[in-house]
């Protein structure tokens, strides 16, 4: 369905319903941590809607209303941004280090974390780029392959320094997705395969605690009180839920059992008070906006918005199902939030800038 203006009216309905299971959904896990750490129930839930989704209401708007062109003319600039956000958590008085990662920027009341607007930023940049190259260029090793693996080699490095594992693979996962669809030779995406198995075992090999989280993946019922603690209380919680949930509000595993309740495990405590049945509907409506984006990628002939497109869908699309892959054992857990759902401004800003540029290339296909 299309309204006159030619924007996709479904497009932006399924958004609007996640943004809204999100609130809800972060009113109910954010309560009994609030309370304790703040003294206010609601405290996760003001500063969402404050830091994070009025302002990314703001900023999708004025997305949707500047014409995605724009973003290509100068999207040269998009690289020295990212890598300057990049550098900023590792200057004495501005980076600030939390669970272990200097993952974030503190500047007066100000607080964000870079790497999360990288992922838009790069996204921009790598479309850019590859739309202004002719095919024979994109398949070279020398002008195609070589300067692709150099940009990504710069960007994983500021990431891997931090250390941001879950932000990298998004990132490293919609660059190649961008990379193939701009026409890639097939034996240069084998050898990216092949650099991204050999940078997973370094990653392991580098930080114990990653060899743990393997372990773990492998063998969930071992130490259940130590490193298998987080995800055994996933799966009591996804599994008190049953078919219909204990009801909303009526979790248990947010009352300081599940670690990250309202960030990386919001999943866990979603299935518990909502139950097999909201799963199955939340997960719909997660593929629903994908093939909405899909749908639009498809109906562009231009290369930027193409591949501006695929790359968004990518990162969408791998981020939230590698949150619930990692809740329900599927996946080792990497601290992956989930989309539009888990707390977190500069997360919920920047994937609200990448629906606005959609909406966009809607209303121009």
């Amino acid at each position: 369905m299309q309204i006159k203006s030619g924007i996709d009216f479904w497009l932006i309905a399924s958004f609007a319903l996640l943004l809204l299971v999100g609130i809800f959904t972060l009113a109910s896990a954010g309560t009994a941590i609030g309370f304790q750490t703040f003294g206010d129930s609601f405290y996760f839930l003001k500063h969402q809607l404050f830091f994070g989704l009025l302002p990314g209401i703001v900023i999708c708007i004025a997305l949707s209303l500047i014409n995605y062109r724009v973003w290509q003319k100068i999207s040269p600039f998009f690289l020295f941004i990212s890598i300057g956000l990049l550098i900023l958590v590792f200057i004495p008085g501005l980076g600030m280090t939390l669970n272990n990662a200097k993952s974030w920027v503190d500047i007066g009341p100000i607080h964000f974390q870079p790497a999360e607007i990288v992922k838009l930023l790069f996204i921009l940049y790598l479309s850019g780029w590859l739309a202004r190259q002719s095919d024979a260029k994109i398949k070279s090793f020398s002008y195609g392959f070589l300067p692709f693996i150099l940009l990504i080699g710069i960007v994983s490095a500021l990431i891997i320094a931090q250390p941001d594992v879950g932000t990298l693979s998004i990132i490293l996962f919609a660059s190649c997705a961008i990379y193939f669809t701009a026409g890639a030779n097939l034996k240069h995406i084998a050898l990216l395969s092949g650099f991204g198995v050999a940078l997973f075992f370094i990653l392991v090999k580098l930080a114990p605690y990653r060899a743990e989280r393997l372990i773990t993946f492998l063998h969930p019922e071992l130490d259940p009180q130590g490193i298998g603690y987080h995800i055994n209380q996933a799966f009591l919680a996804i599994g008190s839920g049953g078919f219909f949930g204990l009801g909303i509000g009526n979790s248990r595993q947010k009352f300081q059992y599940l670690p990250e309740a309202t960030g990386d495990s919001i999943f866990a405590i979603f299935a518990e008070e909502m139950g097999f049945f909201c799963c199955f509907i939340l997960l719909a409506l997660f593929i629903f906006l994908a093939l909405r984006i899909y749908r639009l990628i498809q109906r562009t002939d231009n290369q930027f918005a193409k591949l501006t497109g695929t790359g968004i869908l990518s990162w969408f699309l791998f981020q939230t199902f590698y949150n619930i892959a990692a809740m329900t054992g599927l996946l080792p857990m990497t601290g992956v939030p989930l989309l539009f759902i888990s707390y977190g401004g500069t997360a919920m800003m920047t994937a609200m800038a990448a629906m606005g540029i959609l909406i966009n290339i809607s209303r121009k296909k």
